[in-house]
């Protein structure tokens, strides 16, 4: 959960033109956030050892059939438990802190339910790589210290993204680079031997996986967690803030959602099917706040379209987060989400219930009929309408009887916004919240004086119960799933080749021939480029002679790479030898698609694209699923915008 971070407000003039983005906030700059995290990266350093004395424990007392001994760890193992609960509990109050990711802005809004990034262990890659560099590609694993130097920072970074659209390009550029580690490291013949920590978001329970599909879970994660903050931090007492932080929590959804759908089998509860159901219903519900907010804020007149209007998406407000409070009531998740979370969305479907009855209120006492017959009718019609049954015993066209109508709403009002003060007051985590507080009583007094207002003494006829308001939404959520093109990475690796060829997947023989050009010339066929491939050599010729075969690629020329040469410079190349001749280096790829390629007509071009149509990230195919436990649902992912050099 790497919150922390200074640089949040920096905007691309700021950073500098010429600076990467691969550069994550300094954890130990004193902000609120950094220190937060500190706290957190130590708890979650105190659960994980907890645990392992616990496995311990746990492993001696089954194995043990001396009773002493037994009695012994039994107690260690009581007390071990009780820290472990201890830890947890105050690692779920430090999870729940809401207030460091709120807005500075000083208007009164009710505060929003951020999400805390996963954290994950600093891994050294330096070894696995170069041995596997060595074994499946034959290169000196020396000369790439450099491409796998990059990727570790890289990565080090993402660990510490900004709170803002730089740390969002962060993420999004690691999640990319990961499909190209994936492509060239992880062969579906042998593991990596990398293990991969994360730590849930909520709980702090570590996790490890071999598969690469958990840390591109793990970092899809924060991709969402982070656009909750970057939301929730927006100044929504603006139009311009409530659309940032619209677009913030939509971002979100579509991550979580994203993430609910293409991967499967989590090993963290924070991203199991249910979790990310409740996130994706807890980010629409906010952002169906924002859109109540936008309409609130252009409430300028007493008009009654308009309060009915901002009635019936307060309503709509109040019905979403009772949908958030079912998902977040399941069995599997009642006792993992915090309390402090299921607090904030109780007080928030009685405030916004409560504000729906009041707008309505106000609709029926304050705009009285002054039209025609026509809008006068029109009038009763939307009042009626509102409604989810109509009232019984009223005339809606007699002032007297609206005004008791609002006023039972009004009592209605009244009644939730107690309620909402109560659990309010039930949250430690929400008391401390005193911006909260400020809101909601600030809307029960303003409740509590127009019913004052509105009534009277010698009012001995009282409507029993108002009906509910109908509720209804001008602006529906459109969740937007995560666009990976728009970060464009370059393969850090590619200088192992291209990637068609050149990958995990694919194994090949290599070898060194020697071609002397004779009077009709080399006596072959080239066809596509990077590589360029052998479509045809001709039987008895030197290229036959020399052991070159249908279906061979060329990788160098005298020593010259060309795994990334075009088709002309190949065959200039091979135009240019001396007269002591070539000297080739040559791959055979052992898999059945070249046997089929090999087969193929000279005509067939389009399965040998150009080297700037592979360079644009057009020759890549979807991840293959992990044979490690967590993995792709969906074969068709999404593959990352490549950038030409």
């Amino acid at each position: 959960m790497s919150d922390s971070g200074s640089d949040e407000d920096l905007t691309p003039e700021d950073r500098g033109s010429t600076e990467s983005v691969r550069k994550g906030c300094d954890p130990l700059v004193s902000t609120q956030r950094s220190k937060l995290q500190q706290r957190r990266a130590k708890l979650n350093q105190q659960i994980n050892r907890e645990l392992l004395l616990r496995s311990g424990a746990e492993n001696l007392y089954r194995a043990s059939t001396n009773q002493k001994v037994k009695e012994t760890v039994a107690l260690e193992l009581s007390f071990v438990n009780s820290n472990l609960q201890l830890l947890k509990e105050e690692l779920e109050e430090l999870n729940s802190s809401m207030n460091i990711y709120q807005t500075e802005s000083e208007t009164l809004n009710v505060p929003m339910i951020p999400l805390g990034l996963k954290e994950t262990k600093e891994i050294d890659m330096t070894v696995p790589l170069q041995d596997f560099i060595a074994e499946h590609y034959g290169e000196d694993a020396s000369l790439y210290l450099n491409e796998i130097q990059d990727f570790m920072e890289l990565r080090q970074a993402m660990r510490t993204p900004s709170r803002n659209e730089a740390g969002q390009e962060l993420l999004m550029e690691y999640f990319n680079q990961l499909y190209f580690l994936d492509q060239r490291f992880f062969s579906p013949h042998r593991s990596l031997g990398v293990h991969f920590h994360w730590y849930d978001s909520l709980t702090g329970v570590p996790s490890v996986q071999r598969a690469l599909a958990f840390e591109k879970g793990s970092v899809l994660f924060n991709i969402g967690a982070l656009y909750t903050q970057i939301g929730a931090r927006q100044d929504r007492s603006t139009l311009s803030g409530i659309e940032d932080a619209i677009d913030a929590f939509q971002r979100a959804a579509g991550a979580f959602l994203y993430l609910q759908e293409n991967f499967s089998h989590a090993p963290s509860l924070d991203m199991s099917g249910s979790a990310l159901s409740m996130l994706v219903r807890l980010m629409v519900a906010q952002v169906q706040e924002c859109v109540c907010e936008k309409v609130l804020l252009n409430i300028q007149d007493i008009h009654l379209n308009v309060l009915l209007q901002a009635a019936q998406e307060a309503a709509r407000v109040s019905d979403v987060y009772s949908l958030v409070l079912q998902a977040m009531s399941v069995p599997l998740l009642k006792d993992y989400v915090p309390f402090s979370w299921i607090s904030m969305v109780q007080v928030k479907t009685h405030h916004f219930r409560a504000l729906a009855h009041y707008y309505t209120a106000v609709a029926l006492c304050d705009c009285s009929g002054v039209g025609d017959e026509d809008e006068d009718g029109a009038e009763i019609k939307a009042l009626v309408q509102i409604h989810t049954r109509q009232p019984e015993k009223l005339n809606l066209q007699d002032p007297e009887d609206k005004r008791r109508l609002g006023k039972a709403h009004l009592r209605k009002a009244i009644i939730r916004h107690e309620e909402a003060l109560r659990l309010h007051g039930v949250c430690k985590m929400l008391r401390k919240m005193d911006i909260l507080q400020e809101v909601l009583s600030d809307a029960h007094t303003r409740s509590l004086e127009k019913y004052s207002d509105i009534d009277q003494e010698d009012d001995f006829c009282e409507v029993a119960e108002a009906p509910e308001v109908q509720s209804h939404t001008q602006q529906k959520p459109d969740i937007k799933a995560p666009d990976f093109s728009v970060v464009r990475v370059t393969d850090i690796f590619h200088r192992l080749g291209p990637l068609s060829v050149f990958s995990a997947r694919n194994r090949w023989t290599r070898r060194h021939v020697c071609l002397v050009r004779g009077e009709a010339g080399l006596g072959l066929t080239l066809r596509g480029d990077s590589p360029v491939l052998v479509a045809g050599v001709l039987p008895g010729g030197c290229a036959a002679e020399g052991g070159l075969r249908e279906g061979d690629y060329i990788v160098a020329v005298n020593s010259v790479d060309c795994r990334w040469a075009e088709h002309a410079e190949v065959v200039h190349a091979l135009k240019s030898c001396p007269d002591r001749g070539l000297e080739l280096d040559i791959i055979t790829l052992q898999t059945h698609e070249v046997e089929r390629r090999m087969n193929l007509s000279p005509s067939g071009e389009q399965d040998y694209q150009s080297g700037s149509q592979r360079r644009a990230g057009r020759e890549y195919g979807g991840s293959s699923s992990s044979v490690w436990g967590w993995s792709w649902r969906n074969s068709g992912v999404m593959r990352p915008a490549y950038k030409s050099e």
